[in-house]
């Protein structure tokens, strides 16, 4: 099950990336295609609200995000602490880092959902009139399950086994905190976890500036498992699209912006 769900992941991620990919590069259909799901806000005209939602249905995207990725976070703790109890034979040393390492990446991306949902309510103000393509609503609605998914997904199918054979067995009584504070310490962090969550750290604090947030996340992640090189490309895709799209619609809109001024990345893009 865990191979099964691993690839589908990755096979989603280059699904999404490839058309991102040729839309990019100008081969059409493609571009085309792509760039009407995508329009929202300001670069979408007011006349194109054939199958689209308001734009601050956005909120949506990060209700579900928080929802689902604590879900993850509760039953992969009360999984890594309950199967640490067990023999060193059953639950054995690398098993037990990488289980609490998709935790802590958990936490990373916990923090990241609440962020964004507290902005999308109290922080960002949408015009009225102001739409996004349904495709894209669904896009982002379904954006921050396989993300959080992918944090965890090596892990993830023997947390699944153990969430419901826990709720079939009606199994009640749980001490974590004598797994925490045994000697066997199982939550363990290496130099790549502290450099990774110190980078996803400053990147959440200027997120308004910069972007680095999913490369914390990969380093965190010890940069090992695929799944979430995939993540990053999509983020670094899908964003290099939206600020081209945005850069061109902003020379053409305003006279004395800037024609020469990077798009995403200074000095590269």
């Amino acid at each position: 099950m865990e191979v099964g769900l691993v690839a589908l992941l990755r096979l989603t991620w280059v699904a999404a990336i490839l058309p991102i990919i040729l839309a990019s590069l100008r081969l059409r259909p493609f571009h085309q295609t792509i760039l009407g799901l995508a329009k929202r806000g300001k670069t979408m005209h007011p006349s194109s609200s054939k199958f689209t939602v308001p734009q601050r249905f956005f909120s949506h995207f990060y209700m579900v995000g928080t929802l689902w990725t604590t879900l993850l976070l509760l039953t992969t703790w009360l999984y890594a602490c309950t199967a640490g109890s067990t023999s060193s034979t059953i639950f054995a040393l690398h098993k037990s880092h990488r289980v609490w390492r998709a935790l802590f990446l958990l936490w990373l991306m916990e923090a990241q959902v609440l962020r964004r949902l507290y902005e999308s309510l109290y922080v960002f103000h949408y015009r009225p009139l102001a739409r996004m393509h349904i495709f894209g609503y669904f896009i982002g609605m379904s954006y921050y399950i396989v993300a959080s998914l992918s944090l965890c997904c090596t892990c993830a199918p023997e947390v699944f086994e153990f969430t419901l054979d826990l709720v079939s067995e009606g199994r009640k009584q749980w001490q974590p905190l004598e797994v925490i504070g045994g000697n066997r310490s199982p939550l363990w962090l290496g130099w790549k976890q502290w450099v990774g969550s110190a980078i996803f750290l400053w990147g959440w604090i200027h997120q308004l500036r910069i972007l680095v947030i999913y490369v914390g996340l990969l380093i965190a992640s010890g940069g090992a498992d695929i799944t979430i090189w995939l993540l990053l490309a999509f983020v670094v895709t899908n964003l290099g699209f939206a600020a081209a799209e945005t850069q061109k619609w902003y020379i053409g809109k305003f006279e004395d912006y800037p024609k020469h001024r990077y798009a995403m990345i200074p000095f590269i893009f």
